[in-house]
């Protein structure tokens, strides 16, 4: 499939795990992609391996303006625009209210929430000149509430109404903007998550299978073809929405 011939996508916290899944579905289709991440030499390494008409690795922190801008700058200038933003880049710092820490709750809030206002504010500039764009947001199930994730939990699902309100501003201007809230997706985030708990990761992905209609987890591979869709012209009258990618889970 060539969806996205001559198509730049910039996919956020895209090293490993579902961004780099992510990047490689665009690439598969047509993409040239830009994979954005704090670890440079793995977000190249990636880069290098998408088999992608054009793709670079670059340094990114989403939560620092400047680190935004000069990310945003490097792809345009090797790239030579922006159609498609993947805002990714997430973390965690589960804990118990009484246990979280101000920084716990500040470097959640801040990659996630912050990182996807940086991002999308930096790129809107070149869709809103191009008169198009596709700018995608990663929420989450916990969006609808999680023991010990307060912080994450509050970030998702801000990010369900930061894009309800960009769909709203940006639609004028040719720009859909969605999101995707993944349900248990086999990542190292969700194995760490299982040894947090004291339960390995194996079993804690038996579990929830068993939790899941579809009797089965997710793989980063369900969520980019989710993404893939979203971002793509054939969904060209689908904006403001949020996506629920968790093998039935919340029914």
């Amino acid at each position: 499939m060539s969806r996205y011939a001559e198509r730049v996508v910039v996919v956020t916290g895209a090293a490993r795990g579902i961004g780099a899944a992510t990047a490689k579905r665009f690439a598969e289709e047509g993409a040239s992609v830009a994979v954005l991440d704090l670890d440079e030499s793995a977000a190249s390494a990636t880069a290098d391996g998408l088999g992608a008409p054009k793709a670079v690795g670059v340094a990114c922190d989403v939560s620092d303006s400047e680190s935004v801008g000069s990310a945003v700058s490097a792809v345009v200038e090797q790239l030579g625009k922006v159609d498609v933003l993947v805002n990714n880049a997430g973390v965690t710092r589960d804990n118990l209210l009484f246990k979280m820490t101000e920084d716990d709750w500040d470097t959640v809030i801040n990659v996630h929430l912050r990182g996807s206002f940086l991002m999308s504010r930096a790129v809107q500039q070149h869709m809103v000149a191009a008169n198009y764009g596709k700018i995608l947001n990663l929420s989450s199930v916990s969006a609808l509430g999680n023991r010990g994730q307060a912080n994450y939990s509050a970030a998702k699902m801000g990010l369900q109404g930061f894009t309800r309100t960009l769909a709203l501003e940006l639609g004028p201007f040719g720009i859909n903007v969605n999101a995707i809230a993944p349900g248990f997706i086999v990542t190292d985030m969700t194995d760490a998550t299982a040894r947090r708990v004291g339960v390995e990761p194996e079993e804690f992905r038996k579990g929830a299978a068993e939790r899941s209609p579809l009797k089965r987890v997710g793989y980063p591979q369900d969520i980019a073809a989710a993404a893939a869709f979203l971002c793509s012209d054939e969904a060209a009258f689908i904006t403001g929405q949020t996506l629920y990618v968790d093998g039935g889970a919340k029914i």
